[in-house]
């Protein structure tokens, strides 16, 4: 009968993992948030899988390190291989009909967008399980594999499905609102910002044709959530986004102050990521959400 020669002794999947991202990525230390250890872990996978190789993957150098010929030449095979065994573990997952649906999402859109309409979205799809990450960045579709993601973007790729352009304006406690007659007013008050999208307030006032008023000025916060809770504790003045802040408006715990809207230029995007199979009940959702629930 035939035999087949055994495969050759591979190294320890965690060494070659460490490898390939420090590689892709040009930094142990990127390589390190991207896989969660510490930057000593990815150091020392790597001298393991040198020593299994018997070479050298990476010249040490006084300001981070370069990658030697033969690790240059093996590299985007490597990424090559993970990327089809994530999609394959991915395509394995898909094949379990009850498996949750994954949506990756912007996290003030996790928190404020998507979590208010999980009780519609169960009601609508029970038995459904669904499984949301917050993410700074939409998944790029080699590494991270999720069914739908949801972003703010001004140039959405041509698949994206937008759920509505945005707009800007101030949004506070109705008791603040009694104190602002005209956009003027905003000098004597505290202006509250979100770290990432600071600019909004000086971008508005421009709009208003508030001049005079230091746009810059009251507290920053890091996440979108917890500059809106400031804004519902009566602590200031926050711009709002009308995707995020439309069930408050609607509730009356929030209140426009003034009529100016300013579009924001960016739209609140549904994204298809690519890898792997698409969940089973991920064309209902996408008409769910696209019918305006």
């Amino acid at each position: 009968m035939p035999v087949r020669p055994p495969r050759p002794h591979l190294p320890p999947l965690n060494a070659l993992r460490a490898f390939e991202a420090a590689a892709r990525l040009g930094s142990f230390s990127k390589a390190a948030e991207e896989i969660g250890v510490t930057q000593g872990a990815i150091a020392q996978q790597i001298r393991h899988l040198e020593a299994f190789l018997g070479l050298t993957l990476f010249r040490r150098l006084p300001q981070g390190v370069a990658l030697t010929e033969a690790a240059q030449e093996a590299r985007p095979r490597l990424s090559a291989a993970f990327d089809a065994l994530a999609v394959t573990v991915q395509d394995l997952k898909a094949s379990h009909a009850g498996r949750a649906l994954t949506i990756a999402a912007l996290p003030c859109i996790a928190q404020l967008w998507l979590s208010p309409r999980l009780p519609a979205l169960q009601q609508a799809f029970p038995g459904l399980a669904i499984s949301i990450s917050a993410m700074e960045d939409p998944p790029t579709g080699r590494h991270e594999s999720f069914d739908l993601a949801l972003f703010y973007l001004a140039a959405p790729p041509a698949d994206a499905l937008a759920l509505g352009e945005d707009s800007l304006f101030p949004v506070c406690t109705p008791a603040l609102a009694g104190k602002l007659r005209t956009p003027a007013d905003l000098a004597a008050q505290t202006l509250l910002h979100d770290a990432v999208w600071r600019s909004d307030w000086a971008r508005w006032l421009r709009l208003a044709g508030a001049s005079g008023i230091d746009a810059g000025r009251g507290p920053s916060y890091s996440l979108y959530a917890l500059a809106l809770d400031a804004a519902l504790g009566g602590a200031g003045i926050l711009i709002g986004r009308r995707s995020l802040v439309a069930p408050y408006l609607a509730k009356g715990r929030l209140v426009r102050p003034f009529t100016e809207e300013l579009p924001t230029g960016d739209r609140l995007s549904l994204l298809f990521p690519q890898a792997g199979k698409p969940h089973p009940r991920r064309a209902e959702l996408i008409a769910w959400l696209e019918a305006g629930n």
